[in-house]
């Protein structure tokens, strides 16, 4: 597994490169978002036909899986998410940048299986905290964890299942993607005469790599407003 720089405060060690990256990712999220909202018009073209596209799209997951009057409470939830993890997912594949001693400092943050774990736990907040909203919290543990009561053990087990599942899921996707890139890169160093078929194989897996990371964020988003609505649903 390649090493990545990092640092520490006191104690506490810290990715610098999955810092680094996460920070970059969210600029280029404002950044787009800003610039494709500009200047809006009733009759949209151009960014802003983009722009509403791909909000009506996540829109649209989150309402064929909670309806339309939840799915409007957490609609900017599911864009952001959604936006997060498309992007974090591809920007691993633009290029690499490693120091001495084979050190990562650019990479995927949803390669860092902490990245996924965070996500899915923010999933697991807003899913629980929605629940007991609507029931109250005594009745959200009757809800998820008593119905039936004869089910407890196994409720427990699919929350946690639930949770790791939606983290591992994103993680090995992104995370086996980036090393089938490295070892393709890896080939083309070794001999000058295999870099043309390094080059052609890079491209096709590249290509490969971020429909894999746009359907994983699908996948993704899709997951977390069924998680959400299984907390708030009466059934």
């Amino acid at each position: 597994m390649e090493k990545s720089w990092s640092f520490h405060i006191g104690p506490v060690y810290f990715d610098g490169a999955v810092l680094a990256m996460i920070t970059l990712t969210c600029t280029i999220i404002f950044g787009l978002v800003f610039w494709a909202s500009r200047k809006m018009t009733l009759r949209p073209k151009g960014k802003q036909n983009v722009l509403e596209w791909v909000i009506d799209f996540v829109n649209g997951i989150a309402k064929d899986n909670m309806g339309a009057t939840e799915s409007r409470r957490y609609s900017l939830f599911v864009f952001v998410l959604f936006a997060f993890v498309f992007v974090s997912n591809n920007i691993g594949l633009l290029t690499k940048i490693k120091g001495s001693n084979d050190v990562s400092y650019w990479k995927s943050p949803t390669a860092d299986v902490g990245v996924t774990l965070t996500l899915s736990l923010i999933v697991a907040l807003v899913a629980t905290l929605a629940g007991m909203r609507r029931f109250g919290f005594k009745g959200y543990i009757k809800h998820v964890f008593f119905t039936p009561a004869a089910m407890l053990p196994m409720n427990i087990m699919e929350e946690f299942v639930n949770f790791l599942s939606l983290a591992l899921r994103l993680f090995g996707n992104i995370f086996a993607g980036e090393i089938v890139i490295n070892l393709i890169a890896q080939v083309g160093n070794s001999h000058i005469y295999y870099l043309p078929v390094a080059i052609l194989l890079e491209v096709g897996w590249t290509a490969f790599s971020i429909f894999i990371g746009a359907l994983q964020s699908y996948v993704f988003v899709l997951l977390s407003s069924m998680y959400i609505n299984a907390k708030i649903a009466e059934e």
